[in-house]
């Protein structure tokens, strides 16, 4: 059962999903804004994936410059999965989070940045206890300056963590696929349950970009 968790299904292994949208919230639970858009004029989006996505939503929604958060599933196979889906590890889809931000008040450097600083990138199919493909390290990015700008931020925090003896990055960089938004009940989840579970944590190293340092 855990091999099956943590090994990407194929196409013809993958559960089958549906053709229609889950039912999920329509604004954010703490701002208000609209999850699904429109969103202001030459604001950006970036799709993250480093963990449980309750904490990882939290650590986005927080920051200055970040207009709207939502949770959801990207990076598989299966369409429009269910999280009980996911969990099986037979939907190729990892948990994730989408930020929509404005370029003007904070870059895709600064978001990497918490992105690498606010998980552990080396521990492959798992997140801490989390242990599942779902919970694997990704950057789905949705044009060239972002892949760039994530390649690079990777090779520079690998240097870093090296340099503190930690291990090999496994994050996966690739071209954004579908983003299915999850279920009403995951958007803004810690903010509906304060004392709710938070699997994720980072390694204590410092990641050399976003503060004055270009990825």
């Amino acid at each position: 059962m855990l091999s099956a968790k943590t090994t990407l299904p194929t196409a013809a292994t993958a559960l089958p999903g549906r053709s229609t949208p889950l039912p999920t919230d329509e604004v954010h639970f703490v701002t208000g804004r609209p999850l699904k858009g429109p969103h202001p004029e030459g604001f950006r989006t970036a799709i993250f994936g480093m963990g449980c996505f309750w904490g990882v939503e939290r650590k986005f929604w927080t920051l200055p410059g970040v207009w709207v958060t939502s949770v959801g599933y990207s990076g598989g196979i299966t369409p429009n999965p269910t999280y009980e889906e996911t969990c099986t590890g037979r939907t190729g889809q990892t948990e994730v989070v989408q930020v929509v931000f404005n370029p003007a008040e904070i870059s895709y450097d600064e978001l990497l940045k918490t992105f690498w600083e606010g998980h552990d990138p080396t521990q492959g199919m798992r997140q801490g206890n989390d242990i599942g493909t779902t919970y694997r390290s990704a950057i789905y990015t949705l044009d060239e300056d972002q892949r760039t700008r994530a390649e690079a931020s990777r090779k520079a925090y690998q240097t870093a963590l090296s340099a503190a003896g930690k291990g090999t990055i496994t994050t996966e960089i690739t071209p954004a696929g579908p983003y299915y938004f999850a279920e009403g009940y995951h958007q803004g989840y810690l903010a509906k349950n304060p004392d709710g579970y938070c699997g994720i944590g980072g390694t204590g190293v410092v990641c050399p970009i976003g503060v004055g340092v270009s990825a």
